[in-house]
């Protein structure tokens, strides 16, 4: 069902329900409901949800990099604003063989 809405005559604001009438916030006009009216109902929105990789960093690009910890010759890389936005971004890697997660400052 659609809603359609009504209309103050007076000042065309979109009327609202209020205790059995419907009626206009900006110029107070005041009309009966009727009884085929419908209205919509106020609901909580939920906060948007935004996805995490964790876990899953075989999706990310990889470089040449020794590993401090193991040797390796083999990273993942991402990029990240860490510090002023007038500064360089930071470069954090993750070794392909032991998952070693270190910075580089660029």
């Amino acid at each position: 069902m659609a809603f359609n809405p009504e209309y103050c005559p007076k000042c065309g604001k979109v009327l609202v329900p209020k205790k059995g009438v419907l009626f206009c916030k900006r110029c107070n006009y005041e009309k009966p409901k009727t009884a085929n009216a419908s209205f919509i109902s106020k609901t909580e929105q939920k906060k948007s949800e935004m996805p995490i990789l964790e876990g899953n960093i075989q999706l990310l690009p990889t470089t040449n990099a020794k590993c401090p910890e193991c040797g390796n010759n083999v990273a993942y890389w991402e990029m990240k604003q860490t510090r002023a936005a007038d500064e360089s971004p930071t470069r954090f890697l993750t070794c392909t063989k032991c998952g070693f997660r270190w910075r580089r400052y660029e």
